[in-house]
């Protein structure tokens, strides 16, 4: 089988094999045998089912018969979310009246070189003039390489604090891009070097950081010099970790957040007053769930005006500046129609089928997002069943949430659904919602209000939905490179 593999932009290279082997772990073991690679490969190739997009190889059957293209990457060893292979819209605005703090988002690609002193430029300038005529690279000092490491490092915390392995390589490429006369010589890509050099560069500011008081950076700082999972931004929040607001200590908004705890418990709730207490006391209530990662039944007691519809949504655009409804319904109907063509040619995949079944042409808006929402999983290859329920009215509620962390309960009165719950950590945390499309916007703020990670059996369907229904953080995806993304182009 004669194939193209793609490393990088400036690495491609042509390969035969004779005869294919047929698991995936003999795959990778004759590539990383015949290309030299090492560490944990992740192969991806062009699907003609989805206009050569690219899709992540799950089993050899699904190799084209003749020839391929594949793309492979290693994986990373360093703590981030999700590798970056997906080319969907990226969130990129931010609340303009959100507290100070980190904006925590990923890195803009391509990314920016931003302008460095008068003198660097000058002999940036200089330096290109010269490889252009005739190939020479520029001779630099410790200094002037100090000064354009310094500068990237403030540009690349502007954004994410704890950039990615590929975050690091594209910012290292894009500088060799912009200033070819830095290139290294005798080296392949000519930016190998400068990578690293941005992360030695990037450790030493995130320290200086850390003892000027970022919020975020101290909760991170290593205790006892031992390591620990970083808690960081990991669904795109734009405002993950904000410092207090000036002039406010910690005892100043813990009163506020008695007063709206005292408020809530009135029986005409001052909903406007309720606002300006939860916008005031944003940075102690992500300090309180960042680091300390209370239970949801803790969060409800000290935040309880956090579990109302409207505290969620206007919690989740403090997170995001994203609208939570208004995105998931508007990424529902653009999707609509491609989705449940997809879903129609997978006949093969029983549940997915006999969701179909209950769908036509003349099913209301309503009905067509909630068949797309439950198909989801199922076209993904994921299994619901413990994040899906449907309930008779008269079942026990702690039967039907029992071991379900994360869920949605849908509860029937004979054939017809009179309501839909979210179901957290066991408990019913909301009730009383119309549609499924409904409970799961909600949910999803709950998730990002939380601080709670998606369910690993549901991850793909959940990172679907976020990147790109709600196009939030599309610019990143899993190993799965969620291959609804890929079609769903209209």
């Amino acid at each position: 089988m004669l194939l193209r593999i793609i490393l990088c932009e400036n690495d491609i290279r042509k390969l035969t094999i004779d005869n294919l082997p047929e698991t995936i772990d003999d795959f990778c073991s004759i590539l990383k045998m015949k290309l030299g690679l090492e560490g944990d490969l992740v192969i991806q190739y062009k699907d003609p089912d989805f206009d050569n997009e690219l899709c992540n190889l799950s089993s050899m059957s699904e190799l084209p018969k003749d020839k391929a293209t594949l793309k492979v990457h290693t994986k990373s060893s360093e703590l981030y979310h999700t590798d970056s292979t997906l080319d969907t819209a990226s969130l990129s605005s931010s609340l303009e009246d959100s507290p100070s703090g980190t904006q925590t988002r990923q890195l803009p690609q391509p990314f920016v070189i931003p302008a460095f002193s008068f003198d660097v430029e000058l002999k940036l300038r200089q330096g290109n003039e010269a490889f252009h005529r005739d190939g020479t690279l520029l001779d630099i000092s410790k200094d002037m390489k100090s000064d354009i490491l310094d500068k990237l490092a403030e540009d690349i915390y502007a954004h994410n604090p704890y950039p990615s392995r590929d975050e690091y390589n594209y910012v290292a490429q894009a500088l060799i891009q912009k200033h070819p006369c830095l290139k290294e010589p005798g080296s392949v890509s000519g930016w190998y070097c400068w990578k690293f050099s941005l992360k030695f560069k990037m450790a030493n500011f995130l320290q200086k950081m850390r003892v000027a008081g970022s919020s975020e950076l101290r909760v991170n700082a290593r205790a006892s010099g031992s390591a620990k999972r970083l808690k960081r931004a990991r669904k795109s929040e734009v405002n993950f970790l904000p410092d207090f607001p000036e002039g406010k200590t910690q005892s100043v908004l813990d009163k506020e957040r008695l007063a709206m705890v005292s408020e809530m418990k009135k029986r005409k709730v001052d909903w406007k007053q309720i606002g300006e207490m939860m916008s005031d006391t944003f940075a102690l209530r992500r300090k309180e769930i960042v680091k300390d990662e209370p239970l949801v039944a803790q969060v409800k007691d000290r935040w309880p005006a956090l579990f109302s519809e409207r505290q969620i949504e206007a919690e989740f655009a403090r997170l995001t500046s994203v609208d939570l409804k208004g995105s998931l319904f508007a990424g529902l109907d653009q999707y609509m129609t491609r989705f449940l063509e997809l879903y129609k040619g997978k006949s093969g995949i029983v549940d997915l089928a006999r969701l179909m079944r209950c769908f036509d042409d003349k099913s209301s808006i309503h009905h067509k997002r909630t068949v797309l929402l439950l198909g989801l999983p199922y076209f993904l290859k994921e299994d619901p069943s413990s994040f899906f329920k449907t309930v008779e009215a008269t079942d026990d509620e702690e039967t039907f949430t029992r071991g379900m962390k994360v869920g949605v309960v849908m509860v029937k009165n004979g054939e017809d659904i009179i309501d839909t719950a979210v179901v957290l950590e066991e408990a019913v945390i909301m009730t009383n919602q119309h549609d499924l499309p409904r409970a799961i916007a909600l949910l999803m703020g709950l998730l990002f209000s939380l601080n709670i990670d998606y369910p690993k059996e549901l991850k793909y369907t959940f990172e679907v939905i976020q990147k790109v229904l709600m196009n939030i953080g599309g610019g990143q995806c899993s190993s799965l490179d969620l291959i609804s993304c890929l079609s769903v182009k209209t």
